[in-house]
């Protein structure tokens, strides 16, 4: 029955292996239903644009200036969005902005649209003649071609902003924040608007109930909740289906306009298409010649017992890479050297269990009893080292740059998916030669 557990063991490690490996190569089978996830590479890899920018935050209180750059970052996530970014990496470290657009190699006109302050403003609807207008345009564009489109009159109506704006202003915002409503619970936006702001606030909702008032964050649309009555005082209530979370972006986009944060770039990298082809070589390079030399050790010193371990590192190796696709690591030079660490590590574990099986057979116990024993007595060594290395992976996640955090997360998933390759995939292996002639042969198991 045992041995019945290992066979159907090793069958379904072959089988995810085998998923795995087209998920990593899907030119290999070219299997049309399995889904083509392409690596994702760093900037210093695929070339792109490093900025660091300082944020002014001396007009800002102690318990604002968190709160401000949290929005300030997702202002400028969206601003660099808007210009076709793909997946930039926008951090916040103190009062310092890290953006990171990979494949950007002329950044002139991102830099000059990151560096504006953020523009929050008030609008209203426009009267209710253009609204009609505005309104029979799109319907007489609509399931209309391009071309057909442009054969109308003044068809440019049909994209007219319906709101215009207002004297109000991020400036008259003193603050935003999430309050909770007193019988629902519901989470709700609560603003607070200065005495001048307070002032044009009453004007506008006066004029406006029944009627939307949009919030326009750079000039882009992000909400238009509705005016139920007209509001004095300068404070009012924003609510809606908001999750809390929802409430709390929402939060920080009102506040980012309302706390102008002025940024200034200082400093600049980039790195070209070329020189990141190039590096992407030598680290692949330098990872195939450290995997070979590591597989040559181990057939050299452990012999058979190291093919089956360099078999196991194979499994692993295809394991990593694709794990790194379906969880969207981002490849950089340090994250690849994240990933080789983490091949000496997988190896340790199997140097520490070959040893101890090494001890188990010299003291007389069979095939069979040396690897249980061998693997129960190595696993708190290699979970002790291996939690450790963890624990400093995890202080580099949390406290390190976007380079050092690449290095730190691949060899986190490094570690644990070489964890489960030594304790169960080798472990399975040397278990298939219990009970067979090999098992007798001291000399093949090293």
């Amino acid at each position: 029955m045992s041995k019945n557990k290992t066979y159907l063991t090793i069958l379904g490690i072959f089988i995810l292996t085998f998923f795995a490996g087209n998920l990593v190569y899907p030119q290999l089978l070219k299997l049309n239903w399995l889904k083509e996830i392409p690596f994702k590479l760093g900037l210093d890899l695929q070339g792109g644009t490093h900025l660091v920018y300082q944020a002014d935050l001396s007009k800002i209180e102690a318990s604002n200036k968190s709160e401000s750059m949290e929005g300030l970052r997702d202002v400028i996530e969206k601003r660099v969005n808007f210009f076709g970014v793909k997946e930039p990496v926008i951090q916040v470290q103190g009062e310092r902005l890290i953006v990171e657009l990979a494949g950007v190699i002329n950044p002139a006109e991102a830099i000059a649209q990151i560096g504006k302050t953020p523009f929050l403003e008030f609008k209203e609807y426009k009267s209710q003649e253009i609204i009609d207008k505005i309104a029979a345009k799109q319907k007489e564009i609509e399931g209309k071609t391009e071309e057909e489109i442009k054969k109308i009159d003044n068809w440019e109506m049909a994209y007219e902003d319906p709101f215009q704006s207002t004297d109000l202003t991020g400036k008259y915002l003193e603050k935003a924040e999430v309050g909770f409503d007193q019988t629902t619970y519901q989470p709700q936006i609560l603003l607070q608007f200065n005495e001048e702001g307070a002032k044009i606030f009453e004007e506008i909702t006066g004029r406006n109930i029944g009627k939307p008032l949009a919030v326009y964050l750079d000039y882009q649309l992000t909400q238009a909740p509705m005016v139920n009555d007209k509001i004095s005082g300068g404070k009012a209530e924003i609510t809606g289906n908001f999750t809390v979370e929802e409430a709390k972006t929402r939060v920080r986009e009102l506040n980012s306009g309302a706390l102008p944060v002025p940024i200034n770039l200082i400093s600049q990298q980039s790195v070209g298409p070329t020189l990141g082809v190039v590096s992407l070589e030598s680290s692949l390079k330098a990872g195939l010649w450290g995997f070979l030399s590591v597989v040559l050790f181990m057939i050299i010193v452990y012999r058979f017992s190291g093919l089956l371990a360099s078999l196991a590192l194979v499994i692993y190796a295809i394991l990593v890479l694709a794990s790194f696709k379906i969880i969207s690591v981002t490849l950089t030079l340090a994250g690849i050297g994240g990933l080789i660490l983490s091949i000496g590590m997988a190896v340790d574990a199997n140097v520490l269990i070959f040893a101890r099986m090494k001890e188990e057979r010299k003291s007389g116990k069979n095939f069979s009893q040396s690897i249980e024993d061998g693997f129960n007595r190595a696993w708190p060594s290699i979970r002790d080292g291996n939690f450790t290395t963890l624990i400093v992976a995890a202080i580099l996640f949390g406290f390190g740059s976007s380079f050092v955090k690449g290095f730190a997360l691949t060899l986190s998933l490094g570690i644990l998916i070489s964890m489960f390759s030594a304790i169960v995939i080798t472990k399975n292996f040397l278990k298939l030669f219990v009970n067979t002639i090999l098992e007798k042969n001291n000399w093949i198991w090293g």
